[in-house]
């Protein structure tokens, strides 16, 4: 076939799709406070979006720590014939590899990447929709490379459309816990594992002013930050581990986020704690969406009362809390920590994908994909996964 023949017949591949798709028009928004009113009402109740992707959550992000690592704002919005939105791609771009790279706001701090979707739309994407989505982005450029990490197979009840396009088990799984509606508190947590917590928390309620409960006032988010901050470092020291929160911007994302109130109730990060009089014990931190909790970060006391294990007393407290919201899914976040499997007994999939949009993006991707598969292997193998502890048990501190 000739190179014209293979440019008409492209031509017309992509006059097809557009013709089945609901797609008509495209637009690049690389100011955040002007994507704000489409943001907003995509993230409305009857729409279908992760609290990781809410306005408030990432523009705290993109403002403290986004831009300090020099990624610009690259939102992609979507609309039917009528200009009703129909997605948006939280996108920033920033360059590896040499090439411009679009990848979701958020960075490590988002557990979960996804766009936001008008919910009948989602529910109904086909491969026309999303090959027209990505033909529309391509055309207007921009960007080298889309590259979609940690995405969720589903969230809540419907499944990913971005899972169309072609991708690969992301580096880790993510351990849940499922909370079948009107399950009993002791099919959540056994009856053994309870009795052993509450005998551990019997030593911690001799405390003076023992407690657990959620950051409600500035006062509390406040109070259990300044722990947290005070506290993490030590812990992640002892384990030869960077310091992730002293990164630029880090404590005041976290901050901002866990002191903005959402108009439904809560804020855009929920801190839960056990604390006595004298000191913060325990504490986690992470999303709520009305149906799943979602693991950021955690921390637990320097203090004796660390003896009890009160990271897993902590958690039994928020399980409990949860399902008696009627929430249906609580997660503790990537990746494979022992206490996680106490609790998670299923395996969420997270995928990539990497999309070039021109030749130089070609070469991106395959590198991108050829780190992530690597880094894979050696999780997914306890053999490497020893040796690289062992090795960085032997790095300076």
């Amino acid at each position: 076939m000739t190179m014209m023949a293979e440019l008409i017949e492209a031509r017309t591949a992509d006059r097809m799709a557009a013709a089945q798709s609901r797609i008509a028009h495209v637009e690049i928004i690389t100011d955040i406070d002007a994507a704000e009113p489409v943001w907003r009402a995509l993230e409305q109740t009857g729409q279908h979006s992760s609290p990781y992707q809410r306005f408030a959550f990432l523009s705290a992000w993109q403002r403290h720590v986004g831009s300090a690592e020099g990624r610009q704002p690259f939102i992609v919005v979507a609309r039917d014939v009528e200009r009703r939105p129909l997605l948006l791609l939280p996108l920033g771009l920033e360059r590896k590899f040499g090439v411009r790279v679009a990848g979701f706001l958020g960075g490590k701090h988002a557990t979960f990447n996804m766009p936001l979707w008008r919910r009948d739309f989602a529910a109904n994407a086909g491969d026309a929709d999303i090959a027209e989505l990505i033909r529309r982005v391509r055309n207007i450029g921009g960007a080298d490379l889309l590259a979609f990490e940690q995405q969720p197979a589903r969230w809540n009840d419907l499944a990913n459309p971005l899972a169309r396009l072609s991708h690969q088990p992301s580096v880790n799984d993510c351990p849940v816990l499922v909370l079948p509606p009107g399950a009993a508190l002791n099919d959540l947590i056994s009856n053994s594992m309870r009795r052993r917590l509450k005998g551990k928390e019997r030593k911690l309620q001799e405390l003076s002013g023992y407690r657990y409960g959620q950051a409600r006032t500035q006062a509390d988010v406040d109070r259990l930050l300044e722990a947290f901050f005070r506290i993490k470092p030590v812990r992640m020291a002892a384990q030869n581990l960077p310091n992730v929160f002293a990164e630029p911007g880090v404590a005041d994302f976290i901050r901002q986020a866990c002191s903005t109130e959402l108009s439904g109730g809560g804020h855009a990060i929920e801190i839960h704690a056990l604390e006595c009089d004298d000191e913060m014990i325990a504490m986690y931190a992470g999303v709520a969406d009305g149906s799943r909790y979602s693991m950021m970060f955690n921390t637990y006391t320097l203090s004796d009362a660390a003896r009890y294990s009160p990271g897993l007393i902590l958690m039994r407290h928020i399980i409990d809390h949860y399902a008696g919201l009627g929430y249906r899914w609580i997660d503790l976040g990537i990746g494979s920590d022992d206490y996680k499997k106490i609790f998670c007994k299923d395996l969420e999939p997270i995928f990539d994908s990497f999309v070039p949009l021109t030749p130089r993006g070609q070469i991106a991707a395959a590198a991108m994909s050829a780190i992530g598969r690597g880094k894979r292997a050696v999780k997914q193998s306890p053999a490497m996964m020893q040796a690289v502890q062992r090795l960085r048990g032997m790095l300076p501190r």
